[in-house]
């Protein structure tokens, strides 16, 4: 089958889609954005979300056919051209990067929170960002990453 669907703000088109193929399978091997990982194949690790249609989602848990007409926003589209996003910004100044698996699932969960609340609690970033696993950081450089952006996002308004 074929799937239109808008990825980043472009029209993009896969061609010869199983349609119970994971719109993370899409996204990296037919449509080359391998931004969002692959790790656990079950919505546990947090590692491939991306936004469908505005809300964070695990990829790997949606159907290929049904993005048809959506609209998907991964990590690589969260910049503005060579500009990072002040949440990618605020995870590299704070060294919340290390080996990179977690990362861009933890960014735009990171992402999300910031825009909807940018004067969250720590423990309501924490509750955020519990969907999304990570084996480098021990999280204090993630928590710092996201009140750093907060606050960025904060002055900006």
């Amino acid at each position: 089958m074929r799937v239109n669907v808008e990825v980043n703000g472009e029209a993009m088109t896969a061609d010869d889609v199983w349609p119970g193929e994971s719109l993370l399978y899409v996204l990296r091997e037919r449509l080359g954005l391998p931004g969002s990982k692959n790790a656990c194949e079950q919505g546990e690790c947090g590692s491939c979300t991306v936004y469908l249609d505005g809300t964070p989602v695990c990829a790997c848990l949606v159907a290929a056919g049904q993005v048809e007409g959506r609209s998907v926003r991964t990590v690589e589209g969260l910049a503005e051209g060579d500009e990072l996003d002040p949440v990618q910004e605020a995870f590299v100044r704070t060294g919340a990067v290390q080996c990179g698996f977690c990362t861009p699932g933890l960014i735009v969960a990171a992402h999300d929170l910031v825009r909807r609340k940018p004067d969250a609690s720590d423990a309501e970033i924490r509750e955020a960002l519990a969907g999304n696993l990570c084996r480098c950081t021990g999280y204090e450089k993630i928590l710092d990453a996201v009140r750093l952006a907060a606050s960025q996002v904060g002055e900006r308004a």
